[in-house]
């Protein structure tokens, strides 16, 4: 069976990103213990990336690239901020070790949306937090396999995601 619309794939992939230098640094694994499983066509993922699968079977191979922009997008400078320090304070001070560059920090915005913002640098007082997507900006390279293809339920269609092995439980 091939990879086509409203089918329900389960992959096995690594996600390589290239640095600066040329070296490629791998950043997500899905294995078979935790594979990406998917609705072709429902998924979310970028267009590109499901493209790249079309007519594809169970067992095939598969090797691409997506450019930033077919990825998490561009690097934004406006997604950097600087933020007092009071705003890190929790019962008047700081936590030890929480606002070291690199680290992520959970932060709510203004509408109360859950943001993750990373430490991009400390001030003296204030900080420097960038909320752009860690691999946004990047080129992503897949490198895996096609472990199955089947149909999807009605159910799941209507839902527009998978149940069951790999999929979302409802409760």
């Amino acid at each position: 069976m091939k990879i086509e619309k409203n089918r329900v794939v389960t992959l096995t992939y690594e996600l390589h990103i290239q640095s600066e230098g040329g070296q490629q640094t791998l950043v997500e694994t899905a294995n078979t213990e935790n594979p990406m499983v998917f609705i072709y066509g429902m998924s979310g993922l970028p267009d590109q990336f499901e493209e790249n699968l079309d007519g594809k079977s169970a067992g095939d191979n598969f090797e691409f690239k997506l450019d930033s922009e077919a990825g998490y997008g561009e690097f934004d400078q406006n997604a950097v901020v600087e933020l007092p320090m009071s705003v890190f304070e929790v019962e008047g001070g700081i936590p030890e070790n929480m606002l070291e560059v690199g680290n992520f920090i959970p932060m709510a915005d203004s509408e109360g949306n859950q943001l993750q913002g990373r430490v991009a640098e400390v001030r003296e007082n204030a900080i420097l937090m960038d909320f752009n997507h860690p691999l946004a900006g990047k080129e992503l390279y897949f490198k895996g396999k096609v472990e199955k293809v089947r149909e999807a339920t009605t159910e799941e269609l209507d839902h527009g995601h998978v149940h069951g092995e790999g999929g979302v439980h409802h409760h």
